[in-house]
């Protein structure tokens, strides 16, 4: 069985990947860290307008209507040039949100681009970048509710503010595990681009730097290190998509995706994070300073690592899913 991605969401995500290289995203990062975030929402407006944000978005909503596997490409794309902003959250969450409130204007305003952040007490209790999103709902018990921003505070990843939000009024009703299983693997998603990303930066930086007349990228032990970020990258990517298709497969039905969903996004993380250490070890602590890009790419990862569940709920999400399984087939 061939299990790849359609010629014409390779050339989608191509197309996003080419307007965010040209982006000066290192720069655009920076800005956002330092409280100006025009460039980086001037850069999620030129997205939008790819058709990024509209994916989950229902045709007659003003949206493409497309699945789930078509997101995640494009949020791996988004991850890989580590984007700021609500991302998963304005691309993932909010469409289910909207399609829930019922209301075709804001499923429109999200399909344009308009930011949304989104908290789930238990789960992801902070709302990512609240002060550049126009919606910001709590999701809570099957329930949505509108939110009210409490006091920010930043996150380890400098371009990102986190901020508890108090309910408001309750405005729809909507599965909390479907959106916890959008929210979790837009953010799988994203991780598997920024993992991918910070090899690339480091297999670049191996066969620049010279240590004792020979680049260290011709030793061995740094060969094995780099070799086994790859695999586990590699490794952990058709569980994504697998997670995507579960989404997909199952519109009505979303206990059924948990497994995949949260196999996929243990794996990711868990593949991201050993790129980040392994980068880290490589760079030296060059890698961590502000001055160098790939601090970004590093803080990143580190504070995704807990946005939309953290490793052990996920873990506990496929242990829960799996006695499930072999319930019923003791049954």
């Amino acid at each position: 069985m061939k299990f790849a991605l359609d010629p014409e969401i390779v050339d989608f995500a191509d197309s996003i990947d080419s307007l965010l290289a040209k982006s000066d995203l290192p720069s655009v990062i920076r800005a956002w860290s330092d409280g100006d975030t025009g460039p980086g929402t001037a850069v999620w407006g030129r997205v939008a307008e790819t058709g990024a944000a509209a994916l989950l978005v229902p045709e007659e909503s003003g949206g493409a209507g497309a699945t789930a596997v078509e997101a995640i490409t494009a949020l791996e794309v988004l991850g890989r040039h580590a984007v700021p902003g609500p991302v998963v959250e304005s691309v993932m969450v909010a469409p289910r949100i909207a399609a829930a409130l019922g209301d075709e204007g804001v499923a429109g305003e999200i399909a344009a681009g308009t930011p949304a952040s989104v908290a789930a007490p238990g789960v992801s209790p902070f709302a990512p970048d609240a002060h550049v999103a126009e919606y910001l709902w709590v999701v809570d018990d099957d329930k949505v509710f509108t939110g009210e921003a409490g006091e920010s505070r930043r996150s380890v990843d400098r371009a990102r503010t986190v901020t508890t939000p108090t309910r408001g009024d309750q405005v729809a009703t909507v599965s909390t595990v479907d959106l916890v299983n959008h929210g979790a693997l837009g953010t799988a998603a994203q991780l598997l681009g920024l993992g991918q990303a910070m090899l690339d930066m480091t297999v670049d930086y191996a066969k620049q730097r010279k240590q004792y007349g020979k680049f260290i990228g011709e030793y061995q032990a740094l060969k094995h290190q780099l070799a086994e970020v790859a695999i586990a990258l590699e490794m952990a990517r058709p569980l994504l998509w697998a997670g995507a298709l579960a989404i997909a497969e199952n519109p009505d039905e979303p206990a059924a995706a948990i497994r995949d969903v949260s196999a996929a996004r243990v794996a990711v993380a868990d593949a991201a994070y050993l790129s980040a250490r392994t980068a880290l070890q490589i760079h030296g602590a060059i890698g961590y300073t502000l001055e160098h890009d790939l601090g970004l790419w590093l803080t990143k990862t580190r504070a995704l690592q807990t946005a939309w569940g953290t490793q052990s709920y996920h873990r506990g999400r496929v242990l829960d899913s799996l006695r499930g399984g072999v319930a019923e087939t003791a049954r």
